[in-house]
C-alpha cells in the first residue's frame, strides 16, 4: 500500500494540544467566525489558501460553498483552489501568501514573515489572521486524519477521494 499523501495528525497529543489552544481562544474564535473581525470573503480566501496546501477534501467543499456565499466570484474561487491569488483583492494578497507559507510550514511560519504580516495589517488584524489559519489547519488535519483511517481500514481503496474542480458555468 502506498503512503498516505496528505498531512494529518500523527499523534493524539498533537490534536489535543491544538484543541486546547483553540479552546483557550474560543470567544475570539466565535467572534472571528461570525464576521465581526475579518470580512467573510477575506476569511474564506484565507481558509482556502491553507486548505489548498493541506488538500482536505471536506474543507475544500465547505469553504468553496462559503466563499461563493460570501461573494467570491467562481473564477477567483477556481484560482484559489489552484493556489493562485492574482484574482484576489491586492490588499489581501500578502495575507494569502502568508497563509500559504503558514500551511507549508505546518503551522510554524518564519518569524520574519509574521513580523511582515504585523507591519502590513497591524497587530489586531494579524492576530485575527493567525487565529483563522490555526482554525482551518485543525479542520484540515482532522479531515485528513479521518481519511487516513479510511485509507488504512480499506487497504488503500477509500479515503483519498477524487480531485474536485470548480466549473466555470
Amino acid at each position: 500500500m502506498r503512503p498516505f499523501p496528505r498531512r494529518r495528525y500523527r499523534r493524539l497529543r498533537d490534536l489535543i494540544q491544538d484543541m486546547r489552544s483553540l479552546m483557550a481562544r474560543r470567544d475570539e474564535t466565535r467572534t472571528l467566525m461570525h464576521g465581526e473581525t475579518l470580512d467573510p470573503a477575506f476569511r474564506e480566501r484565507l481558509m482556502l489558501a491553507v486548505t489548498q496546501v493541506n488538500r482536505c477534501r471536506y474543507c475544500s467543499y465547505v469553504h468553496a460553498r462559503e466563499a461563493l456565499t460570501a461573494g467570491i466570484p467562481q473564477d477567483e474561487l477556481a484560482a484559489l483552489a489552484e493556489g493562485e491569488f492574482g484574482g484576489s483583492p491586492p490588499e489581501q494578497c500578502p495575507a494569502l501568501f502568508y497563509a500559504e507559507h503558514f500551511a507549508e510550514s505546518d503551522g510554524n511560519p518564519d518569524p520574519k514573515a509574521w513580523s511582515r504580516l504585523v507591519e502590513i495589517y497591524g497587530e489586531e488584524t494579524a492576530h485575527a489572521i493567525d487565529l483563522i489559519l490555526r482554525v482551518i489547519r485543525i479542520g484540515n488535519l482532522m479531515g485528513n486524519t479521518f481519511d487516513y483511517l479510511l485509507y488504512r481500514l480499506s487497504f488503500g481503496r477509500w479515503g483519498l477521494g477524487r480531485k474536485r474542480t470548480v466549473s466555470s458555468t
